[in-house]
């Protein structure tokens, strides 16, 4: 039993026993290399100030929620086998969660502040996460720059975790009296760890070569029901794009960093509009806003576009519902090409959708599932040996990785201080140096750009662009912007609470009303088994537990539609 630094005593209902990582988490260990991180990451803004002291120990009060926070990332003997997570014995809330005043209170500094952050590599002696609040933002706002490796959690596990760590209700909770206590890391001899190692591995890989056969059969099935409602000349005029090698664009030059972050946002309901007058849906309506930005800032480079090919690579959820919220990856790739020179976004919209469907029926994202099981049979002292080497090929399979993780349509609440803002980033590397994060949140599309400096130097350009190119979209699908919310000046503001103020004084007292009860937070009564906070009319969330493999799942049905 021993004390962190903010008073609190180490305690936990936590599990203690060994779990290791499924080889798709493993693999970003192993690609990751100095100076090239792989995180997932937010940038998330609040109204009004949240003290750091309060802020460490709500995180702190939330861990025993999601254990695997407290555990580090342990390589196995001889790296004979997957690496397992541990509970790190010199565990230090100080060392994730941390703060930063800006100097001028910008947006643009903040962009700055973020960028930085996001190309360092965290400590693997560590648990691979950490939150930076950032204070001295204009017009009384908080800054929260939230990292996770991608070994930890994909963006839809990420979503779950926000909403752990995170409030429905604006009601400022109580902190839990209880003490946080992390068990000590068990200590195995080096020949018992390494007989341990080898058995799991091998077990792991019979497990997988059983499931390999079973998904071939599945998604055999499965493509031969499809076939018989495919025609011919569809299939035959999309498979010289589905073949055709993926061409550079000028930011796909070797990453070499530092990074940079952008973003945008677009109202959620104005882009539903336009899925409901063209009959698609909300995934292709953002696919299509991103091909028509990179035309444009392609084209404001004085590159030409005709002819050319726009392959982006556009993670899809495996995950059934009954694991949703489950920690570590669960994902496959499908690879979208759309032709850059389609300059009528009616028609470019059209072709998004036409193509999104195709690859739904022929099941894209199961087979590239399918290869990746087969590629996860190398050994992972291979995979280690070879990372490195593999991120620095001059390798283009895809043009940009282009994410749409859907979020909570509801305001969430840190220390009853109301998220605003939440906008997603998607780490870069390779030779994809520039990659696009969305997340809807309450409402709003949030449009991340994450580039390196070199590649992308005017970053800023994709904000506008993306901005122009939606008005075009809007205007083509016949849906008129909302109007503009005029803001009040802190002038007018004052004046109306004055008056308001001598309309109550001069105004008849009246009879007292029962004053309606606060919001009711749901709290979990597990350690694994974490409810999410409800409000009234809300979905709540599947809990956060240690994720499966799932294998062969539908695909695009868990994009928002």
């Amino acid at each position: 039993m021993r004390e962190t630094r903010t008073g609190q005593k180490v305690d936990a209902n936590l599990e203690t026993t060994d779990d290791r990582l499924s080889w798709g988490d493993t693999v970003f260990l192993n690609l990751e290399r100095e100076g090239m991180p792989l995180n997932v990451a937010s940038v998330c803004v609040f109204d009004g100030a949240i003290p750091f002291k309060a802020c460490v120990q709500f995180v702190e009060s939330k861990l025993p929620l999601i254990p695997r926070y407290l555990k580090r990332v342990v390589p196995p003997p001889l790296n004979i086998g997957l690496p397992s997570w541990e509970f790190d014995p010199n565990f230090d809330i100080l060392r994730h969660v941390r703060q930063v005043t800006l100097k001028h209170g910008s947006d643009a500094e903040l962009k700055a502040l973020s960028g930085k952050t996001f190309g360092t590599v965290m400590d693997r002696e560590h648990p691979l996460w950490d939150l930076t609040l950032v204070h001295g933002l204009n017009g009384d706002r908080t800054g929260l720059i939230f990292r996770l490796h991608h070994c930890l959690a994909d963006g839809i596990a990420g979503v779950g975790i926000m909403n752990v760590l995170m409030d429905a209700s604006p009601v400022v909770p109580r902190l839990p009296r209880r003490k946080l206590r992390v068990p000590a890391p068990p200590t195995p001899g080096v020949l018992t760890s390494l007989t341990n190692h080898v058995v799991d591995t091998y077990s792991d890989f019979v497990k997988r070569i059983l499931d390999g056969y079973v998904n071939v059969a599945n998604v055999a099935e499965r493509l031969v029901a499809s076939a018989k409602d495919e025609t011919t000349d569809e299939f035959g005029g999309l498979l010289p794009e589905i073949g055709a090698s993926t061409q550079r664009l000028r930011f796909n030059v070797m990453y070499r960093g530092p990074q940079k972050f952008g973003w945008t946002e677009i109202l959620l309901d104005e882009i539903k509009a336009i899925t409901s007058a063209s009959g698609t849906h909300v995934n292709d309506v953002i696919l299509a806003l991103v091909t028509a930005t990179i035309r444009r800032y392609l084209e404001g480079h004085g590159d030409s576009v005709k002819g050319r090919l726009f392959r982006m690579m556009v993670p899809v959820n495996l995950r059934g519902n009954e694991s949703a919220g489950g920690l570590g990856n669960c994902i496959s790739l499908v690879p979208v090409t759309i032709p850059l020179d389609i300059r009528d976004p009616a028609k470019l919209l059209a072709a998004v959708h036409k193509r999104t469907q195709f690859l739904k029926r022929a099941h894209a994202a199961e087979l590239v599932s399918l290869t990746g099981g087969v590629l996860g049979l190398i050994p992972s002292t291979a995979q280690a040996l070879s990372g490195h080497v593999i991120s620095r090929l001059p390798f283009t399979p895809f043009n940009m990785v282009c994410t749409n993780v859907p979020g909570p349509q509801y305001p969430l609440y840190l220390l009853g201080r109301k998220m605003q803002h939440c906008y997603p980033y998607v780490p870069i590397g390779g030779e994809m140096s520039l990659n696009c994060a969305i997340l809807t949140y309450n409402g709003t599309a949030y449009f991340g750009f994450s580039g390196e400096v070199h590649a992308v130097p005017d970053l800023g350009r994709l904000e506008a662009l993306l901005q122009l190119s939606f008005a075009e979209l809007r205007k083509a699908a016949g849906i008129k912007p909302r109007p503009a919310i005029k803001k009040e000046t802190k002038k007018k503001k004052k004046e109306a609470k004055l008056a308001a103020r001598a309309k109550v004084v001069s105004a008849p007292p009246e009879p007292a009303l029962e004053r309606p009860s606060a919001p009711v937070t749901v709290r979990a009564a597990a350690a694994e088994s974490p409810s999410i906070p409800l409000r009234p009319a809300a979905v709540a969330l599947p809990a956060i537990t240690p994720a499966s493999a799932i294998h062969g799942k539908e695909v695009f049905t868990h994009a928002i539609v």
